[in-house]
């Protein structure tokens, strides 16, 4: 049984077109979580703006107005511009936040622990036989796609984006979607590690079992487990060290 949710998605989507004044905030946005403007610090003017981005000014004064609306930057008099003290980031799309250099690997974990364990918990509770379905459809998936990295991924993406759905919470499966693109690059990453994609099969099954036995208690916990190994394994191969994983309770290294 199909998703209500658009879980699906065309092979070949359309590229994403961006406009350059989106690009422009994007820019200014990372010249201030990095603390390269700081709060008060007048901007430079729009012609050194225009100057440096190479954009037109009509680009450059658009980039300045959406700023300004969400509270970033405020004006200073005669055209100039100042970051704002106090300013709220997160008034900003969340999938920009986490393309900029605050938002690391460890942040994306923290996120998807407080978030996805929560919606194994849900959908252990919530889900019906279409859920069950879909779900185990992608970790067959999954299983068939050990020698692709790009459908086996796909397939592990599109489990936890259905975990999110079969809570019947609206609001948890926008949050998933809202951190697909972090979520599917990480999930690139971890393919590359050997025997991870075997180790992350084996816990997807679990997590599949405990929400098809209706026991959030499980659920939550073989999420954990995941998302913990995962992290390990991620930050041992940027080391360039074994990982020590965690599992159950217990740190074990895991094979080779």
């Amino acid at each position: 049984m199909e998703s209500d949710l658009a879980l699906e998605v065309p092979r070949f989507a359309p590229v994403e077109r961006r406009n350059v004044y989106e690009l422009v905030v994007e820019n200014l946005i990372r010249e201030i979580v990095a603390g390269r403007l700081r709060a008060g610090e007048v901007l430079p003017t729009e012609r050194e703006l225009t100057e440096a981005y190479r954009v037109g000014r009509s680009s450059v004064r658009e980039a300045l107005r959406i700023l300004e609306t969400r509270g970033l930057i405020q004006a200073a008099g005669r055209g100039a511009f100042s970051v704002s003290i106090g300013g709220d980031l997160f008034k900003t799309p969340l999938q920009m936040l986490l393309t900029l250099e605050q938002a690391d690997l460890r942040e994306l974990f923290e996120v998807r622990r407080i978030l996805e364990a929560e919606t194994a918990s849900l959908a252990a509770l919530r889900r019906d036989h279409g859920d069950i379905s879909e779900l185990g459809k992608w970790v067959e998936r999954m299983e068939r796609a050990l020698g692709s990295s790009k459908d086996y991924v796909e397939a592990d993406l599109r489990f936890h984006l259905a975990i999110g759905h079969a809570t019947g919470n609206r609001m948890a499966g926008y949050l998933m979607n809202s951190i697909r693109q972090a979520l599917q690059q990480t999930l690139m990453s971890i393919f590359l590690i050997p025997g991870s994609p075997e180790r992350s099969l084996d816990q997807h099954r679990l997590i599949l079992e405990a929400i098809a036995g209706g026991d959030a208690g499980e659920a939550r916990r073989h999420m954990l487990e995941h998302l913990g190994r995962v992290e390990a394994e991620v930050e041992a191969a940027i080391q360039g060290s074994p990982a020590e994983v965690p599992t159950g309770g217990r740190v074990v290294r895991p094979p080779g």
